[in-house]
């Protein structure tokens, strides 16, 4: 009786065992699986946050690559373009096309012509863009320099359109004279007081009403009124002058510079002491040299 009793104990006390090894096998099994699966979990979100920044970054080549798309348009046409046009060109829509149109003009590479909704590349742009062309101007410049200076006997300039500026790239001057012009290659003046500055608002890509016209002498045009006017008169007769309007005792005359596609590249012109250049010989060199600069192409 005792000898079937032990056995019965040790039958329950295995079974005990057998249970409880079952429910910790059990236990453990349920925690493997939840750390299994936070696993799996942490590994989807990671891949889901991987997964929106790709995402975010294809967004952004897309915009930027879209963006130079619209400046090689701009940069290839050689008249302004609209908004609209560029969409028609690009198959851009009208709201992306305003987001990139504005990234172009806050980072400056982009500008509107005057008052219109025409875009144009900014200055700085079309300075790095005709660098090379820039070079080229002057090398073929310096003949037609050479021949303004022994027609006149004063010192040659080419002048171009800089940020609303006049830009000097090449100057001749071969007089034994004691008292010249200074050097003013690589220098700039502004549009309103001088010939060569007047003949780039008249011809070129210029809003006047976005000029300061600062007082430099009494002769200074400081009025957009009178600019115009001015301007008015240059472009029928085609040579502009400075009667001491940025200096005392300088005067000045200019003539537009175009190239053979009636683009303008700049202004030529002269630039010398008041008592050399009195009003009647100003207004002669200036039709002499307009004469000779369009007898050039």
């Amino acid at each position: 009786m005792r000898k079937i009793s032990k056995i019965i104990l040790i039958c329950k006390i295995k079974i005990f065992i057998f249970v409880l090894i079952f429910y910790s096998l059990d236990f453990f099994c349920n925690i493997s699986s939840c750390f299994c699966t936070n696993i799996l979990y942490l590994k989807d979100d990671k891949i889901g946050k991987t997964s929106k920044k790709e995402k975010k970054l294809q967004n952004q080549n897309k915009s930027f690559s879209k963006g130079l798309q619209v400046l090689k348009e701009i940069m290839r046409s050689s008249k302004p373009l609209t908004a609209n046009s560029l969409c028609q060109k690009l198959d851009i829509d009208k709201s992306t096309m305003s987001r990139l149109i504005t990234t172009l003009m806050s980072e400056g590479f982009i500008e509107y012509k005057g008052n219109s909704k025409e875009i144009i590349l900014s200055d700085i742009l079309r300075n790095i863009v005709h660098k090379d062309d820039r070079q080229r101007v002057i090398e073929k410049s310096r003949a037609l320099l050479d021949e303004i200076f022994y027609l006149t006997n004063e010192a040659s300039y080419l002048g171009v359109l800089d940020n609303n500026a006049t830009l000097y790239l090449n100057q001749v001057d071969k007089s034994n004279r004691v008292i010249k012009t200074i050097d003013s290659i690589g220098l700039h003046s502004p549009l309103h007081s001088n010939a060569f500055g007047k003949v780039l608002i008249a011809f070129g890509n210029v809003d006047i009403n976005s000029l300061k016209l600062t007082k430099f002498t009494s002769n200074t045009i400081t009025t957009v009124s009178k600019l115009e006017k001015e301007i008015e008169i240059i472009k029928q007769r085609g040579y502009a002058t400075g009667s001491e309007e940025h200096e005392f005792g300088l005067k000045s005359v200019a003539v537009p510079y175009f190239n053979k596609k009636g683009e303008l590249i700049g202004t030529v012109g002269i630039s010398g002491l008041s008592v050399r250049l009195e009003e009647e010989k100003l207004h002669k060199f200036g039709q002499e040299i307009f004469k000779l600069v369009n007898a050039n192409f």
